[in-house]
This record gives C-alpha cells, structure tokens and sequence, in this order.
C-alpha cells in the first residue's frame, strides 16, 4: 500500500496586499464621508467598536456615516502588521485623527485592531477595536 501527504502552502502575500489596500480605501471613505464604500468594504455582521466603547452593528454605523455624524478632516493610518490565518486577516496598527462630531472637534491618537473576513472571494471588515493611546498607565 501506497501512502503519500499533500503539502498545501498558501501565499499569504497577495492577500496582505490586498488587506493593505483595503484598509487604505475603507480611510478614503471614512474621510470621503463614502457611506456607499463603507457598505460595500464591511461585512454583514461588523461590530464597530469606537474611542468611546460604543460597538454600532453594520447598520447603525453606515446610517451614522449616512447622517454624517463624523466629519472626519484628517486621518493618518500607519499599518505596523498584517497577519492573514485562512480567511481571517488582523490588521495591527494606529490611527490619528482629527474630526468634528456633534459640533465639537476632536482628536483621535489609537492603536487599532481591525478584523477582516474572506467571504467567498472578497474580503469585507468584520471588526474595527481602537485603543486610545494612554499615559496614565
């Protein structure tokens, strides 16, 4: 009897391109104000966690971007690590910003985990976690 093993190596490298370049739309459109990209780059399910710690659901965060709750005037994204694990992508990275909500400008200076989902062929944003940069600790 004959037995042989089958080594499947996947290259991960095209999917952290793609990741990268996504993260880099979905910023476009956050500061585009694009809640049409923002539909279309997120996945059914997301869980948005903000500064804040209030989590939106895909809906209540594109009807918040829709009603342009956020004004965003400058986002700076540096992406430090992509880790792609089968269908899962973890981008680690931070985000500083400056945007006006409610009347009132503010400043964001994160750390950020974002989670992306291959679904089927396209990859969509299950998961935004931003950390606020912290001297107090």
């Amino acid at each position: 009897m004959r037995a042989h093993t089958v080594a499947l190596v996947i290259d991960t490298s095209k999917d952290v391109e793609t990741i990268a370049r996504l993260e880099s739309e979905r910023f476009d459109a956050v500061l585009a104000g694009d809640a049409d990209k923002l539909a279309a780059l997120c996945h059914p399910r997301l869980s948005y966690t903000h500064t804040n710690g209030a989590t939106d659901t895909y809906e209540s965060y594109l009807r918040k971007c829709r009603e342009g709750a956020w004004d965003f005037h400058r986002i700076d994204h540096p992406i430090h690590r992509i880790e792609v694990v089968g269908d899962t992508a973890v981008v680690l990275g931070e985000m500083t910003a400056d945007f006006t909500s409610g009347g009132v400008e503010k400043h964001l200076d994160n750390v950020t985990l974002a989670v992306w989902s291959r679904d089927g062929v396209d990859w969509r944003l299950l998961a935004m976690h931003p950390t606020p940069k912290s001297t107090d600790v």
